[in-house]
């Protein structure tokens, strides 16, 4: 096993920070997935890197990383950025992805020789489910897409929040872990509203080709179970895989205290589809 962290200056204040994760025992052209946190989440948050490295253990190669303003500085593990979160929207997580996968083709990134780039795969976590479909579903350079509790539509935001933005330019959301008040302002609203056609994930599954697997824990909140299904019946060519027992972690928490039974029913069905030789 093998990890190497990266950093990547986009400009002179966004900086896309990652870590690839592979092992040479697992044979050569090996795929290679991206792995997409969540609202509120980051690479490092609890089961991340373990997932990476099970899977890298089954020959997947794995870089999990941050959005450049997902509000975790060079702490990697702290909302220290918050000012950044406060900003962020779809377009800079899809340039973000762009950005990360035009490294990986020009050779930029350390990856290991063995690493087969044209099987790239994108794999999101709830929020970062939605950026996996927004991403990869007409790039020609994604092989197959995966969503973990995944969104199905891409607005969460109520209008409590919206008319507090309307009136102050900026709305809190709280964490109720870091028990912090993480900041929305009007960009982001703008950024949903403004792009409902070209964001809506329901449609592009519908069109899209490429194959897509869907993978959500029994015990998720409602409107992602439900979403679940609404994509699985959308989508032209896709998957559809229930955790049992599994919640919209699949029951483990942060600080990483282990893994679970559905977190690794996730991991093997990943690994399944991942693993699939495709023409």
């Amino acid at each position: 096993m093998q990890k190497q962290s990266f950093s990547i200056a986009l400009d002179e204040e966004l900086t896309l920070r990652g870590d690839i994760h592979s092992d040479e025992t697992q044979g050569s052209a090996q795929p290679l997935l991206l792995f997409c946190h969540g609202f509120k989440g980051f690479k490092d948050w609890g089961s991340f890197p373990y997932v990476a490295d099970e899977l890298a253990k089954q020959g997947i190669t794995t870089i999990r990383f941050n959005f450049s303003c997902n509000g975790v500085g060079e702490s990697l593990t702290e909302f220290d950025e918050l000012e950044k979160f406060g900003r962020n929207t779809y377009a800079r997580e899809l340039a973000d992805l762009q950005a990360l996968t035009e490294r990986i083709l020009s050779g930029e990134l350390p990856l290991p020789d063995y690493v087969d780039k044209t099987k790239l795969y994108v794999l999101g976590h709830s929020k970062g489910g939605g950026d996996a479909i927004l991403f990869g579903a007409n790039n020609p350079h994604v092989a197959g897409i995966v969503t973990w509790n995944g969104i199905a539509h891409v607005d969460l935001f109520d209008e409590k929040l919206r008319q507090q933005i309307e009136e102050t330019g900026v709305g809190y959301i709280a964490n109720a872990r870091t028990r912090q008040d993480m900041p929305i302002t009007r960009v982001v609203i703008e950024d949903v509203d403004n792009n409902r056609q070209q964001y809506d994930i329901l449609e592009l599954v519908s069109t899209m080709e490429k194959p897509l697997c869907i993978i959500t824990g029994e015990k998720d909140y409602v409107r992602l179970v439900e979403g679940a299904k609404r994509i699985q019946q959308a989508a032209k060519n896709s998957e559809l895989h229930w955790i049992e027992g599994g919640d919209h972690t699949f029951n483990t928490r942060h600080p990483f205290a282990g893994t679970s039974a559905p977190l690794e029913a996730a991991i093997k069905q990943t690994v399944a589809f991942v693993r699939t030789p495709r023409t």
